[in-house]
């Protein structure tokens, strides 16, 4: 487990890419649906209560939210997508941020994808997957909320999903996850260090 994570910080949050901070050093995001568990993860990986908001109301984020860990690195909380009850104008609006910040962050290093392991490779991360293939852009996956399936259901998800992404060819690593259980954090702590960077 990397301490480096814990430090993690509250930077800013920004309703459109040009009010992002300066485009420098190495960011890893984190989509999902808004139901998946983003802010648990984040919250679990950086050993924090309340660095992401956790609302009971998913499709809350509706902002880019940066978080620093470093001078030259940083989380970048995506907005969620599918459940927010909110108008189609302001859904198009997240989703044009989403792709100018996809298509034109030239510090973005790497997308964790978070997914509920009850309901995975929904419309939105198959979309995601696609994109990050498109883009040459390393991209790992969490199957959360492991916690909710007994262990031999949860892996039967795992393995289920790598055929399915191997029949489709996209090369991309994934792993089982529980903010709850706290299970799974130094498999995600290691493919940060590697795409941060960081010497093992």
């Amino acid at each position: 487990m990397n301490p480096v994570y814990h430090q993690a910080k509250f930077m800013l949050s920004a309703s459109k890419v040009t009010e992002a901070p300066e485009d420098q050093g190495k960011e890893v995001a984190f989509a999902g649906r808004s139901n998946a568990g983003k802010s648990s993860a984040l919250n679990t990986l950086t050993r924090q209560n309340s660095l992401a908001r956790i609302s009971k109301t998913p499709g809350r984020t509706q902002l880019l939210n940066f978080f620093e860990i470093d001078e030259q690195r940083k989380f970048v909380d995506l907005p969620g997508y599918g459940y927010a009850k909110v108008p189609l104008a302001v859904k198009k609006q997240w989703h044009k941020m989403m792709e100018t910040y996809l298509q034109e962050r030239n510090a973005l290093c790497g997308i964790v994808l978070v997914t509920d392991v009850r309901h995975p490779l929904t419309e939105f991360d198959l979309q995601m997957i696609e994109w990050c293939e498109y883009a040459k852009l390393p991209l790992h996956m969490l199957l959360t909320k492991a916690d909710k399936l007994n262990y031999g259901a949860a892996k039967n998800t795992l393995l289920k999903v790598q055929k399915e992404l191997q029949e489709r060819n996209v090369e991309i690593t994934l792993q089982l996850f529980s903010s709850l259980k706290k299970t799974g954090i130094d498999d995600v702590h290691k493919v940060l260090d590697l795409w941060f960077s960081f010497k093992a």
